[in-house]
């Protein structure tokens, strides 16, 4: 069991982390709102984040000042760069840091059309999640979302977050009750984790017409039984 009795860890800060598909870097309003903006569909993006709890964005700048307010209560965004291409195509934050137990969760969480579905999330994921893990030595890595919101839990899932359960009556979100879904992955979990990230990430498991050949939980499930 890992000694604990002088454990440390950093508090996370803005950071770059570029893999094969993704280049993750540290929001800034001045470089990043428009792009980001039209990469989660602009006028589209309230239906797009029909689960966060605040109230629908009026325009582009209703959607920079919310995102300035977040920062100020701890959030650090991060967008998504899709490399082909260059364009934003989506976000998602480190927040409610605890460095003292080492404690983070990734949430605000928006992928954009041209990610939705494609190894550009699932590679972003994996950078965040590492960051946390190899860099930070942080113990527990959380994902929290609405307990209606069946997408963002099968993503959660399909990353390899473990559900713990639901927080009834947990908060007030657009005028109506939210119950949360909580998923967590911790430090003894990574290494497995890690490895069938990168079995799924790696070249050799896409054709040249970039399908995947063997799904992230086969691959999770098959290195889960070779090492019993």
């Amino acid at each position: 069991m890992r000694d604990l009795s002088s454990y440390k860890a950093p508090a996370p800060a803005p950071v770059t982390l570029e893999g094969r598909f993704v280049v993750v870097e540290p929001y800034e309003r001045a470089r990043h709102l428009q792009a980001l903006w039209e990469g989660l569909g602009g006028f589209g993006i309230n239906p797009l984040l029909k689960y966060f709890t605040q109230p629908d964005f009026r325009d582009l700048d209703d959607f920079g000042d919310w995102l300035d307010a977040m920062k100020k209560a701890g959030w650090l965004t991060h967008v998504f760069r899709n490399k082909a291409d260059g364009k934003v195509v989506g976000m998602a934050n480190y927040m409610r840091a605890d460095p003292a137990n080492g404690v983070v969760e990734v949430g605000g969480v928006a992928h954009g059309p041209a990610m939705s579905r494609t190894p550009l999330a699932t590679e972003a994921h994996y950078l965040m999640a590492r960051h946390v893990f190899d860099d930070l030595g942080y113990r527990r890595y959380e994902w929290k979302c609405h307990n209606e919101n069946q997408a963002s839990k099968t993503t959660a899932r399909r990353y390899g977050f473990t559900f713990e359960g639901v927080f009834r009556n947990h908060v007030i979100s657009k005028g109506a009750n939210r119950d949360t879904a909580w998923f967590s992955m911790i430090d003894s979990e990574w290494p497995a984790l890690k490895a069938a990230f990168e079995e799924w990430l790696s070249p050799d498991n896409f054709t040249s017409g970039g399908v995947q050949k063997r799904r992230l939980d086969d691959i999770r499930n098959q290195l889960s039984g070779a090492s019993t």
